[in-house]
């Protein structure tokens, strides 16, 4: 299953988070020698690149006529298109994988979507991860106030702690508690003065960095949106209860579990059970990390045509979604993935990681309901059985 593309590392996080002085220490290092940076600049003048001025020319791209995620995108993609060809030597391509810093105030979603669907890129490169920095110090003021540091957060593979030296601990753990809430299964790493061991920023999808071995459970790790209220884990947050949410408008936030074939057990937390008050202020309250489990195998037609209504009805509300599925008709797991309006194509795997053949898809949604999500893929499958039953 190699996969020769260029993988691209997206760092993005919220300004002030300390991207810059962890990118500065990246490429320092041996290992990322033959890495192509870019760095996005928003405004006139370029401060960000000070910091990195000591590392040689021909491997930072430095944008600066606006950010990445809307007025440059076409500049995004010419960069990639052509930097075969303008960091090369002797018809050498001479880096062999990306990182793209973002501006703090950057979407990553559309960037995301940029690198996936537009062809030329998607032919040369693969998105191997996105790692977003959480700055602990002051970290939860700015979840409060900036919903786009809550999507960085939601969107991430890795999630990476800065200011630790600064940070309050009660205040810390807090923050870590709402970050597992928002994104269980990133990975999570703690950065001292941006120093972080550069191998634990790649590898981050669903192939290794070498880009030849799959490896879904890792990718998946649906083990993190387990609710296991003994060790405190909010997998599904339901703190205020979920309104109408553009697809049935149901919701309840009490906890029920029912194991029939094509449904997952259900799970939710009000404000007393873990301790919270109402705060009007805090975006994640919004968000919902949770994943469905079906027993039996799925009908491709039936999970393209239920994926398809969710992503036109409700797209810019499904911040990520992951999963393995098992198809009727395939003997391997199908990998599907996507990020808001955008799913990437189906990717069938060499094999299933274990004995477990059941279909597995995690969401992080921002005011759909877990329930929502659940009797919507119930309804398609019960349609999809009556109009084609199973031989």
């Amino acid at each position: 299953m190699t996969d020769p593309r260029i993988p691209i590392t997206l760092l993005t996080g919220f300004l002030g988070s300390g991207k810059t002085t962890v990118l500065s220490h990246l490429v320092r290092q041996p290992g990322l020698a033959r890495t192509l940076v870019v760095i996005n600049e928003f405004g006139e003048v370029g401060l960000d690149h000070l910091l990195v001025s000591r590392v040689p020319d021909d491997t930072v791209v430095e944008m600066s006529s606006g950010c990445l995620c809307c007025s440059i995108r076409g500049d995004l993609i010419s960069t990639l298109k052509d930097a075969h060809w303008r960091f090369a030597r002797g018809g050498e391509r001479q880096f062999e994988r990306v990182v793209i810093e973002t501006t703090g105030l950057a979407d990553p979603a559309p960037i995301i979507q940029t690198l996936t669907t537009v062809e030329v890129l998607a032919r040369r490169y693969r998105l191997d991860g996105v790692v977003t920095t959480v700055d602990l110090h002051c970290g939860g003021q700015t979840l409060d106030a900036q919903w786009e540091a809550v999507k960085q957060a939601a969107v991430a593979d890795c999630l990476l702690l800065t200011k630790t030296d600064l940070a309050d601990a009660t205040a810390a753990a807090a923050l870590e508690q709402r970050l597992t809430a928002i994104n269980p299964a990133a990975r999570r790493i703690r950065a001292r003065n941006g120093v972080v061991p550069p191998d634990a920023l790649f590898g981050l999808g669903l192939l290794d960095r070498t880009g030849k071995t799959p490896d879904p459970a890792r990718w998946l790790n649906q083990a993190a949106y387990a609710h296991d209220a003994g060790e405190g884990v909010a997998a599904e947050v339901a703190r205020h209860g979920p309104g109408d949410d553009g697809l049935h408008g149901h919701g309840h936030g009490h906890r029920h579990e029912h194991g029939h074939a094509g449904h997952a057990g259900h799970a939710g937390e009000d404000d007393r059970t873990l301790g919270h008050e109402h705060d009007t202020n805090r975006h994640d309250d919004r968000i919902r990390a949770f994943c469905l489990v079906i027993e039996q195998p799925l009908e491709q037609r039936m999970v393209d045509a239920w994926l398809e209504l969710l992503l036109s009805m409700k797209g810019a509300d499904l911040l990520r979604i992951k999963g393995i599925l098992n198809l009727r008709g395939r003997a391997a797991p199908v990998a599907v993935h996507g990020v808001q309006h955008v799913l990437h194509p189906p990717q069938e795997l060499p094999a299933w990681p274990d004995d477990d053949r059941r279909s597995k898809i995690v969401f992080i949604t921002r005011d759909i309901s877990r329930e929502t999500v659940q009797e919507s893929l119930d309804a398609f499958i019960d349609v999809w059985r009556k109009r084609d039953p199973e031989p």
